[in-house]
């Protein structure tokens, strides 16, 4: 559905922003605050001694001695790391350091390695006892540990580090206008403009006619906005594309911001919620600036769910709290006190029931366009679209792709296609064919053929009678839906499948569920009564037939004791409610009703079943020899169908073409044998 356009509208190619922090300031400016950073860590280490500019020698340890018993030193530290430090007397300072033009205010500091300090301290003692005899002052002896620096960075630096480096990444974050924690309440919006190369337009969504038709009124509008404002008339201020997942909105909204000659601002739902609180609000108050500020302007607000669902409905907060501002800001933006012409807000979502009902009312989305999921001629479209860069079999016919895809959305259709194309390069096929396209429809549908489990004779009989009771069934009955093929080999979790072309319509009356529902328990019916055992291969069926049945009594009204009340809530005002909408008698009714409805399509699948007995037989003996049965398999042993639908001539017009191709293909001569050749 997106065409990829390589033909630039501008020959000029936009200047790229540059990023402040690659800028040559920022990058000056950052060395200059690392140098200043290392130099105050080395300064506060290893400068600022006590000593301000005293000199500093080291020696060995018979001359420190020396000094020591020559009177030379005032006083001594002797630290736990085997070495000592003294200073020298201001008279000897000449002696030790052999400077005469400093003088005696000069100070200086000796150090020196020592054997021990025990032997060390003795020293000391026996020098002080000698000074002491001759009436001399003592040597004042201290006792030190040494500075572990390590220990220093970790306790006294670090901290000073860290905070360092948290001015850096504070003045980095502010440096960068697209982050940084100044920047978090800004809208993390992406802009637009009409420069930009491979755009989509309308021309490259495909299919979708009611809701191009509807978004190009708006593109039409900026366009030419005198010709509507000159009859008085305003354009609508929103509008909602609401659709199943994969029916094309966001592509829709692409197509827009290519059409449209104005800026276009695109962001998720998601992108206004952040662990701050307030953040969402402001968020939103920022997106509304920047289009303001460029109007005419167009906002884009991809799954808008994730904040415009119903307030008051969770009993949680927090989360909620913070989801509900933002709500309340958008509401205002869009339709507030003050004025907010020229912007136009465009939203996307597949569940418009969960919406807040003031975020649908006219004034701010006026309008919702469904995209629905594409009929028949629109998945040809679609096909059309998607089959252009893959290398295609002459022979392949696109009505026949669009007719075996009912109910396929535009991406299950690109999936197809894709898909395809991988399993014609797995076979070495130069092209992709009719083959490669029902092998990747299979794949999608059932998932990936699993040859490899291992089943029992018995399971395998037991799974073709089941498959065989759908088909006999869903072959039988008037509104039942026409079989494509029947396969026993394991695809994904199921261990047996079957392929129906359901009638697309629009409504659907009673008969119509009641035979998809006794086809539904046909295949429960013919293990209980030609295997006389029931097996849990039935699961997904009985799940389906009592969720169909429950839904035909409390939603449809299609119950004798319940006729024309439904219990359906359309709003999901009840949707975190802790009460029924009705009573227990009632809802005792609604299980008596909805067995009853399953029971009588269970004896019904029995009796049909036991009317056509060989007929069952002979396809449920097919499948076990050929493990896949297909339409015309069906046909030829139980005979035309009684009644036509639109599927059936789906199916015969497909047999149809499938036997004019087989008749047109050139037959291949026999290849002769050696004794031929020799003859």
């Amino acid at each position: 559905m997106e065409k990829q356009q390589n033909t630039p509208t501008n020959n000029r190619q936009p200047k790229k922003k540059q990023d402040p922090r690659n800028s040559k300031k920022h990058r000056i400016g950052s060395a200059i605050l690392y140098i200043a950073i290392f130099a105050l860590i080395g300064m506060w280490m290893f400068g600022g001694d006590k000593n301000g500019d005293a000199a500093q020698k080291q020696m060995s340890y018979t001359k420190f001695t020396s000094y020591i018993q020559n009177n030379a030193v005032a006083d001594l530290t002797i630290y736990d790391d085997n070495h000592a430090k003294a200073t020298v007397r201001k008279e000897s300072y000449t002696i030790v350091f052999g400077d005469p033009t400093k003088g005696e205010e000069a100070k200086g500091e000796i150090t020196a390695h020592i054997p021990s300090v025990e032997e060390f301290a003795k020293f000391i003692d026996e020098v002080n006892d000698t000074r002491r005899a001759q009436n001399n002052p003592a040597i004042d002896v201290t006792y030190a540990k040494a500075h572990d620096y390590w220990y220093l960075i970790l306790v006294n630096a670090l901290p000073f580090i860290i905070f360092i480096l948290f001015i850096v990444w504070m003045s980095r974050g502010v440096g960068n206008m697209a982050g940084g924690i100044f920047n978090v309440g800004k809208a993390k919006v992406q802009l637009f403009d009409k420069d930009k190369k491979d755009k989509v337009t309308f021309k490259d969504v495909a299919g979708l006619a009611g809701a191009k038709q509807e978004v190009e009124e708006i593109v039409a509008f900026l366009k030419n906005p005198k010709k509507y404002t000159d009859l008085g008339g305003k354009i609508p201020k929103g509008a909602l594309l609401v659709g199943p997942p994969g029916t094309g909105k966001t592509l829709l909204a692409k197509a827009v911001a290519g059409e449209a000659n104005v800026p276009f601002f695109s962001m998720s739902g998601s992108d206004f919620v952040e662990m701050f609180v307030g953040v969402g609000a402001s968020r939103v108050r920022d997106l509304f600036r920047q289009a303001k500020e460029k109007a005419p302007a167009i906002i884009f607000i991809d799954e808008i769910d994730a904040v415009g669902r119903a307030r008051g409905k969770n009993v949680m907060t927090g989360g909620n709290d913070e989801r509900e501002s933002t709500l309340n800001q958008l509401l205002t933006e869009m339709d507030g006190f003050g004025t907010n012409s020229g912007v136009i807000i465009l939203a996307a979502t597949n569940r418009a029931d969960v919406l807040d009902s003031a975020l649908l009312r006219a004034g701010r989305f006026d309008r919702q366009i469904h995209v629905e999921l594409p009929d028949l001629q629109e998945r040809k479209e679609i096909f059309q679209v998607h089959l252009r860069p893959l290398k295609i079999d002459n022979t392949l016919d696109i009505d026949f792709l669009a007719k075996q895809t009912p109910g396929f959305s535009g991406a299950d259709i690109a999936n197809v296609c894709n898909e395809a194309a991988l399993i014609a390069a797995r076979k070495n096929n130069k092209r992709v064919g009719k083959q490669d396209f029902m092998d990747a429809v299979d794949r999608i549908v059932g998932g990936l053929e699993r040859k490899t489990k291992i089943m029992t004779d018995e399971e395998k009989r037991s799974i073709a009678y089941h498959e065989a009771g759908h088909a006999t069934i869903s072959w039988l009955l008037r509104w039942g839906n026409p079989l494509v093929k029947v396969t026993i080999v394991p695809r994904g979790m199921a261990l047996g499948a079957a392929w129906y072309l359901p009638e697309e319509r629009q409504l659907t009356n009673r008969e119509h569920l009641e035979d998809e529902l006794c086809s539904l328990l046909g295949g429960r019916a013919a293990e209980e009564l030609f295997l006389k055992q029931t097996s849990t291969g039935a699961l997904n069926d009985l799940e389906r037939a009592t969720k169909m049945a429950y839904s035909m009594v409390t939603y449809y009204g299609f119950s004798a004791k319940l006729k024309d009340v439904s219990y359906y809530d359309s709003t999901g005002r009840y949707e975190y409610g802790f009460t029924k909408p009705y009573s227990e008698k009632t809802a005792q009714v609604i299980d008596e009703e909805s067995a009853k409805i399953i029971a009588d399509q269970m004896t019904r699948a029995r009796q049909v079943l036991q009317d056509n007995e060989a007929g069952h037989h002979a396809l449920a003996e097919l499948l076990i020899e050929k493990e896949v049965i297909t339409h015309e398999d069906v046909e030829r042993i139980l005979g035309p169908r009684p009644w036509k639908s639109r599927g059936d001539e789906i199916m015969e017009a497909n047999a149809a073409i499938a036997a004019e191709q087989a008749a047109s293909a050139p037959k291949k001569r026999p290849r002769k044998t050696k004794k031929e050749e020799t003859k």
